[in-house]
């Protein structure tokens, strides 16, 4: 027999012992793959919630203007800018202009591509979304029951008759008595085809909105400026920051007790052998054969322990994960953080009581119980 298959084979001699060796690192396993996988998912749960719904920020006029927004109109150019930035994953104009609008001399209107509305963080409650380039309109709830209108009335826009096609509602209390209508419509309005009022944007998954509009305020700062006003954007950066952090802390956690339970389990192992160890020294064994070997068992042992509980962890995580309203997220770097605990732990779990055995004379470690 190879001195390899002995290794993997001399670890299952003492079936008891292997298994319960077996069972305290896989618990150690188990843990570092599940709170991995919920914390990860707990995180990217927070991410859509973040990224779902209205833009992160915002971007305006550099200069004071008398635009709705009380900045200078922007060039309709920069959408395609701003878009090409690293970080970003949408960029959506917005165009406000100041009209008459219904029995209102002046009031706002809002410009917007019909599939950009989630940008504005709305949702249609009643009827339907307006189309492009049409005459026609939806009505935040709070105007429509001010205006006592609702789905199929007509709205006069700059002495136009418009058609209300939907009532939406927003979390955004600034756009709550609002009127929408197609961003091409308030060009012709305005009669002004090259300008836009801002620019709605939304990031990459997984990027901090701070630090794309730092990205942005750098590279076109001289010419525009980005708001927060569409979300309290470091706020929302901070809570996912600590929910990141939070994640590292209870891995961190179960990387300490896996590693406790490991090194404790080796020990054990390792120290009811020290009497064979006499035996093999007492026959021709040296120091660095022995030491191998039970490092080797170490590792054979703590594999196996790295593979069940990973797959214990899977499994357990995925069935219970939706029970506790938590879609688990498993990554390579999950499993490859197990199995590197696992096997460092399980080296050092035998390596230093394999240490302190070799240094043994044969007679003392024979004379061993």
């Amino acid at each position: 027999m190879s001195f390899l298959k002995f290794i993997i084979k001399n670890p299952f001699r003492r079936k008891t012992s292997a298994i319960l060796s077996i069972i305290g690192i896989c618990i150690g396993i188990v843990v570092i793959v599940a709170l991995g996988g919920i914390t990860n998912g707990l995180v990217s749960s927070f991410e859509d919630t973040i990224h779902a719904g209205g833009a992160d920020f915002s971007i305006s006029g550099k200069e004071t203007g008398n635009s709705a927004y009380g900045t200078n109109p922007i060039d309709a150019n920069w959408t395609d800018k701003i878009a090409n930035v690293s970080g970003v994953s949408e960029a959506m104009p917005i165009y406000v202009i100041l009209t008459s609008v219904g029995n209102d001399y002046m009031n706002t209107l809002i410009g917007i591509e019909p599939n950009g509305t989630s940008m504005a963080d709305i949702s249609i409650k009643e009827g339907r979304m307006f189309e492009n380039n049409s005459s026609e309109v939806i009505l935040g709830k709070i105007y429509a029951d001010a205006n006592n209108l609702s789905v199929g009335d007509s709205l006069k826009v700059n002495g136009e008759d418009f058609k209300v096609v939907g009532i939406y509602e927003t979390g955004d209390s600034n756009m709550a008595g609002g009127v929408f209508t197609s961003i091409n419509k308030v060009a012709e309005i305005n009669g002004d085809n090259n300008s836009i009022s801002n620019i709605y944007v939304k990031v990459d998954k997984g990027q901090d909105p701070q630090k794309v509009a730092d990205k942005i305020d750098s590279m076109y700062g001289d010419n525009i400026t980005t708001i927060s006003s569409v979300m309290e954007m470091e706020q929302m950066a901070d809570m996912l920051n600590t929910l990141k952090a939070s994640s590292w802390g209870i891995s961190l956690l179960a990387v300490v007790v896996g590693a406790l339970g490991i090194i404790n389990t080796m020990l054990m192992s390792v120290f009811e052998r020290t009497r064979e160890i006499g035996v093999l020294k007492a026959v021709g064994w040296s120091n660095s054969k022995i030491l191998t070997m039970i490092v080797g068992e170490s590792l054979v042992i703590t594999i196996v322990s790295a593979i069940l509980g990973s797959v214990i962890g899977f499994v357990a995580t995925t069935f219970l994960g939706p029970m506790m309203n938590v879609t688990p997220t498993f990554t390579p770097d999950i499993f490859v953080q197990a199995f590197v605990v696992a096997i460092i732990v399980g080296i050092i779990g035998g390596l230093y009581p394999a240490i302190k055995a070799v240094k043994l004379p044969p007679t003392e470690a024979l004379r061993y119980e």
